[in-house]
């Protein structure tokens, strides 16, 4: 511990601590000056109680719509942000531009958002990309995020258990339906990976939860493979849409 802190006095003497997302002096590394942590939104209550979801306002139920219509597989999902232009300030680069160093502070947010999954899990398991997109990115940002989380709880991840067995194009664009079509045979269990969760409840994690699409086809395949129970922990939520507009 007292080597790590003169390593970290040492970087911050050579290379100044600067904001995450700007170029802010800060007091640590891997900090947001205050500017840029005031354009974070978190997901607080009131929130649908299964998929996480925020409610613009309080008094409209325990679950959304979506979930009282059809329940997902899931138990619970929750998340630390609003996937808003504040989060897409640190989701983005971490995704698409090596920013790697974001998971760190990605992670603890989630942490703090996810502190009951978290107590109740017992394995950790990333969101898993095809091999492919794996060689484009050359990281899984869900595994970072995971392995994170993992050092943070003491709970062990799995990063090997799901394996994305189809590939699929880019979903931004696609709505909930033609999501859940594309991902419903997308996802498989390692045999390895089913005789590790068989009984066991296992947090999964993403990056990014939109449509839930993802986070179902996943836990399907976790539950269909053995396991007791699936929770789901993101760094960001995108709200829906049908629940944020006017009345």
């Amino acid at each position: 511990m007292v080597l790590r802190r003169l390593g970290l006095a040492a970087l911050d003497a050579v290379l100044p601590p600067h904001c995450l997302t700007c170029d802010a002096a800060v007091d640590a590394q891997g900090a947001l000056c205050g500017a840029c942590f005031g354009t974070l939104s978190f997901v607080t209550a009131p929130l649908c109680a299964h998929c996480g979801v925020p409610f613009p306002h309080a008094g409209a139920g325990p679950a959304c719509p979506a979930c009282v219509a059809r329940p997902p597989a899931f138990d619970a999902a929750r998340a630390a942000l609003r996937y808003d232009e504040g989060a897409r300030r640190l989701v983005l680069p971490f995704k698409h531009a090596d920013r790697t160093e974001l998971a760190g502070p990605l992670a603890r947010h989630m942490a703090r958002a996810g502190a009951a999954l978290l107590a109740r899990a017992e394995f950790i398991a990333p969101v898993p990309l095809h091999w492919r997109r794996l060689l484009a990115r050359r990281y899984n940002q869900a595994a970072l995020l995971g392995a994170r989380l993992a050092r943070l709880s003491g709970i062990p991840q799995l990063p090997d258990v799901l394996r994305r067995v189809q590939p699929t194009p880019p979903l931004g664009e696609l709505g909930a339906a033609a999501r859940a079509t594309l991902l419903a045979e997308a996802f498989a269990v390692s045999r390895r990976g089913a005789a590790r969760i068989a009984g066991r409840r296992v947090l999964l994690v993403d990056d990014v939860m939109t449509s839930g699409a993802t986070a179902e086809a996943c836990a399907r395949a976790l539950l269909a493979a053995g396991a007791a129970a699936v929770d789901v922990l993101a760094a960001a939520r995108v709200p829906d849409p049908r629940l944020e507009a006017p009345r």
